[in-house]
């Protein structure tokens, strides 16, 4: 659903739950709420519940959890935070894309589903010079993480770029206290700082990756939904950074090139 850029959503109203050990991050962004109330709200963890394949998270109001992540003995994140993390990582996976969603495509790719042909984007890649591949495959995985609790927000949610990396890093901020801090948390957070600021070469190659999924995607649901979405194709046209997406790039606009010739004739 688009929104302005003044507005933003809440969950709705909380109700009580027993304390649990399992925390969760609250769905945000239900209800329309001016952007100065968003301000004001902090993300608070809830008792978690089984997200909706709807895109929009779950349904079911959720409850305030009193207690906060913990570390083990030995300083790695404890099994309840490790559950905890993972159980909202389920948002990924359950969360569809919402550009696709916009465009009327029927039982989209998730979120997860993205960045897991991303990371094999990554680890199919060749050796190139002073690119740790390995790294790559790590940013790939983290690099929407956010949207786990923020959401998929689109240039048609009319979110300004700087409000929409604020929501984002908020949320990283809550993950990685969820999962306990520690140094695996730190390394998320650096991952996906690297990725935001695009101030690695890994971080060039893996934005190029995230482009050429975008438009092989596109092309895939074409092919498969009989549609025409030039919009993915214009909006990612002249921004690949290294050679290895603008040759995979280059080879999906040829197959896209070749299908809408021989469907003219």
């Amino acid at each position: 659903m688009a929104v302005n850029s003044s507005v933003h959503f809440a969950p709705p109203p909380l109700r009580s739950l027993p304390r649990s050990s399992f925390a969760f991050f609250s769905r945000i962004f239900l209800r329309p709420v001016s952007a100065t109330d968003f301000r004001r709200r902090s993300l608070v963890l809830v008792r978690a519940q089984a997200p909706s394949t709807d895109g929009c998270g779950s349904n079911q109001p959720l409850g305030l959890e009193e207690s906060g992540p913990s570390l083990g003995s030995t300083g790695s994140p404890s099994s309840s935070s490790v559950i905890d993390f993972l159980t909202l990582c389920y948002r990924l996976k359950t969360t569809k894309r919402k550009g696709w969603i916009n465009h009327g495509i029927n039982g989209p790719e998730s979120i997860a589903d993205h960045m897991y042909r991303m990371a094999l984007m990554s680890l199919i890649t060749d050796d190139l010079p002073g690119v740790n591949r390995e790294r790559c495959i790590k940013i790939a995985l983290v690099h929407d993480i956010a949207e786990a609790i923020v959401g998929d927000i689109t240039p048609s949610d009319g979110v300004p770029k700087e409000e929409k990396s604020r929501r984002e890093s908020a949320a990283l901020n809550e993950i990685c206290q969820l999962l306990g801090g520690g140094k695996r948390a730190d390394e998320i957070k650096e991952l996906w700082t690297e990725y935001e600021n695009n101030s690695s070469l890994e971080a060039n190659l893996v934005k190029d990756f995230d482009k050429v999924e975008l438009i092989l995607q596109a092309f895939e649901y074409e092919i498969e939904h009989g549609k025409v979405l030039d919009e993915f194709f214009h909006s990612t046209a002249g921004k690949f950074q290294t050679e290895v997406g603008k040759s995979w790039a280059a080879e999906v606009m040829s197959r896209r090139n070749s299908r809408l010739r021989n469907n003219q004739n």
